[in-house]
């Protein structure tokens, strides 16, 4: 199978490495001189620069050339949220309809508009079958062939099959759900929620904390699907508590980091600049509230964490007011809205 990966951060790099184990892949960047680097070297200097490359990886700046290179393969779209529309319709204009699959691996919400990957995609009207891949997944240990495990989100009876070529191979599986509003709210929302665990673990609070912390996160992003039309199982999954978990647990987690160093003191622009790489829960967070607020569920971890960010509390200030909340049941958390404001 011939497999194109558009966008040559940590992720479609990664993933370009997994796939090149068994088959033929291209690796798309917009920038030829990260391109001309890449091929020369064997290695992405800025994003990955741990990995030597495999040599049947193929490297390229040109659209065309990649749409070509990816007739009756599958494409798969590794930009962040913000680009992803952009890609998909730069994508389009050099496709030939003839493409297995195309996949994606942003999580998050548009910040324009408040749209989740598969809004943006139908409302393009591709004739492709389509889908998030999604699951809890470092790109660090996908290229050095740890085992991982994803599943897959489509409506499309014959996209897991493709895919499932793609990426179920070496220490890799891959899981079939329909569930996609499931599997692209949880991948949203576990941003967020990654960036309060980070606040948290930077302030000292200890494990009870956290985990008491990833617990409630669980229960807004079960809410906040279940108001979207998830179905309750998604999150008990691969994209939901799966990748919470890492995500929020894990030193390569780029959201955690940032709440870590929130609660150092750090300014958010500060924190930005040094990672190089996005934190989609950054972008992710307001959204994902607005979103809420319009579909009439309350977010707490969620709400302090965009007040954090805007600089409107302190991450003490965040954490005093998440404790200081009036006590209810539990069983709340597995659908309905919360109330008792």
């Amino acid at each position: 199978m011939r497999i194109a990966v558009l966008g040559a951060g940590a992720w479609g790099t990664a993933l370009a490495q997994h796939a090149s184990r068994k088959h033929d892949v291209l690796l798309w960047a917009r920038d030829p001189q990260q391109v001309a680097t890449m091929e020369r070297e064997r290695r992405n200097r800025r994003y990955l620069p741990q990995v030597a490359l495999s040599p049947a990886i193929r490297f390229s700046a040109d659209l065309a050339a990649a749409a070509a290179f990816a007739g009756q393969g599958l494409v798969v779209v590794a930009t962040p949220v913000a680009g992803f529309e952009s890609t998909l319709r730069a994508w389009h204009s050099h496709a030939d309809g003839r493409e297995l699959g195309l996949i994606w691996v942003c999580k998050g919400i548009t910040p324009q508009g408040s749209f989740f990957p598969h809004q943006v995609f139908d409302a393009l009207d591709l004739p492709v079958p389509a889908g998030p891949l999604s699951g809890p997944s470092f790109a660090l240990e996908v290229a050095r062939g740890l085992p991982v495990a994803w599943v897959l989100a489509s409506r499309s009876p014959t996209l897991g099959d493709v895919v499932r070529e793609g990426f179920h191979h070496s220490a890799a599986r891959v899981y079939t759900s329909d569930d996609v509003i499931g599997v692209e709210a949880g991948a949203a929302l576990k941003n967020v929620i990654a960036i309060a665990a980070g606040i948290g673990d930077g302030l000292g609070l200890g494990m009870n904390a956290r985990a008491a912390l990833i617990t409630r996160g669980l229960a807004e992003m079960a809410r906040f699907g279940a108001a979207l039309g998830a179905r309750h199982e998604t999150f008990m999954g691969l994209a939901g508590v799966g990748d919470l978990v890492l995500t929020c647990t894990g030193d390569a987690s780029r959201n955690r980091t940032v709440g870590v160093r929130l609660a150092a003191g750090e300014s958010l622009e500060e924190i930005v600049a040094a990672l190089g790489h996005v934190a989609e829960g950054v972008t992710c967070a307001r959204v994902a509230v607005e979103r809420a607020g319009q579909v009439g569920v309350e977010l707490p971890i969620a709400e302090a964490v965009v007040r954090v960010l805007a600089g409107k509390q302190s991450a003490r200030e965040a954490v005093a007011g998440l404790l200081s909340r009036e006590p209810r049941d539990e069983s709340l958390g597995s659908g309905a809205p919360e109330g008792g404001r």
